[in-house]
């Protein structure tokens, strides 16, 4: 990794570093439509997501005549109609996308779902490379999932109970609500139980409106990376969901970092992510049902040692083969490199 030239420029952003917003992308935008006519000519050039990156990447390769492929990590658009924006942004946001795309030598989409909204808004077909994350955090120096799970997380809670873990952005088009009303349910059950939301969103005051009065449900704001792993190793099981309607093909990557910690799923929701965890038994799958929810939370907090969920080297593997980012960006280099090699 030595011979790779990394050149950053400032950016503004929000008080969780994230950027977010029209001023925000913009401070990024400008610069990189000069820093893109000026530097030194590459042999292509990769863009993702904001579409107004999507849309000064474009402008700028085409006068210069540079191959560029157009990373579609999701479709904002779709994103922003979900969340209720204004019908004229999303229009805006639509264009931008639309002409992004369009322009592109090649497009590569993170799921097929997201493929067919590329086909949908532009036309166009798209290459899919399921997108992966980093498993090399949970691993051993020989690649083994470690048997050590780590220190106990600050605020990770005493319990004899299950522990269940939202990690993550929480929105309403997420559905984060669906856990806590199953939760309510379970507590008859399992009284020890214990329901953690880790991270933030614009649904978070909501998420603690609505819990307000049950016992057992514990807020806590983002941690790190490494330090969100350890809650994942710790927790009984994990939670993610998405609401059934135009953004359901989005895959929360929060699911594969919940296995790639040995820690089985449950997922609420429809889609390819739903699919995942059923076909290769990683957890549970169900609907945005919250008998469905609770039935999945009490199974899997009694599973039988046997079980093959409970098997952590069994999950983490499944990601290592099919959703690492090692695999993921040989897949992705390998499409660079062809656009790259066809316009010398």
């Amino acid at each position: 990794m030595n011979d790779i030239d990394v050149r950053r420029w400032p950016v503004l952003r929000d008080a969780t570093g994230a950027v977010r917003g029209y001023v925000p992308y913009m401070s990024f935008d400008l610069p990189l439509f000069f820093r893109l006519l000026t530097a030194k000519r590459p042999d292509a050039v990769v863009n993702e997501p904001p579409p107004t990156t999507g849309l000064v990447t474009a402008i700028a390769c085409g006068i210069r005549r540079i191959p560029h492929i157009y990373y579609a990590a999701d479709i904002v658009s779709d994103a922003a109609r979900a969340q209720g924006t204004t019908g004229l942004v999303v229009d805006a946001v639509t264009w931008m996308e639309r002409t992004a795309m369009k322009r592109a030598t090649a497009v590569i989409a993170v799921s097929q779902g997201v493929a067919d909204r590329v086909q949908a808004i532009s036309g166009r077909e798209a290459v899919v490379v399921p997108n992966g994350i980093d498993t090399t955090r949970d691993e051993t120096s020989d690649g083994k999932l470690s048997g050590d799970r780590g220190l106990v997380p600050e605020g990770f809670p005493q319990t004899s109970g299950p522990v269940f873990l939202y990690a993550g952005t929480v929105a309403q088009w997420l559905a984060p609500e669906i856990f806590i009303d199953a939760f309510e349910k379970v507590k008859e059950k399992l009284p020890e139980a214990r329901l953690i939301y880790l991270g933030q969103g614009n649904a978070w005051a909501q998420l603690r409106d609505r819990a307000r009065g049950i016992a057992g449900i514990e807020f806590h704001p983002t941690v790190s990376a490494e330090e969100a792993q350890r809650w994942y190793a710790l927790a009984t099981a994990s939670l993610a969901s998405m609401k059934p309607g135009a953004y359901d093909y989005a895959y929360p990557t929060k699911i594969l970092s919940s296995l790639s910690a040995g820690t089985p799923v449950i997922f609420a929701g429809p889609g390819q992510a739903a699919l995942d965890v059923a076909e290769a038994n990683l957890g549970c799958a169900v609907d945005v049902d919250v008998d469905a929810v609770c039935d999945a939370m009490v199974e899997l907090s009694t599973l039988d040692d046997n079980d093959p969920r409970c098997d952590r080297a069994r999950l983490h593997r499944w990601v290592v083969e099919h959703r690492s980012v090692a695999v993921s960006s040989a897949r992705a280099t390998a499409i660079v490199l062809e656009v790259a090699q066809s316009s010398r």
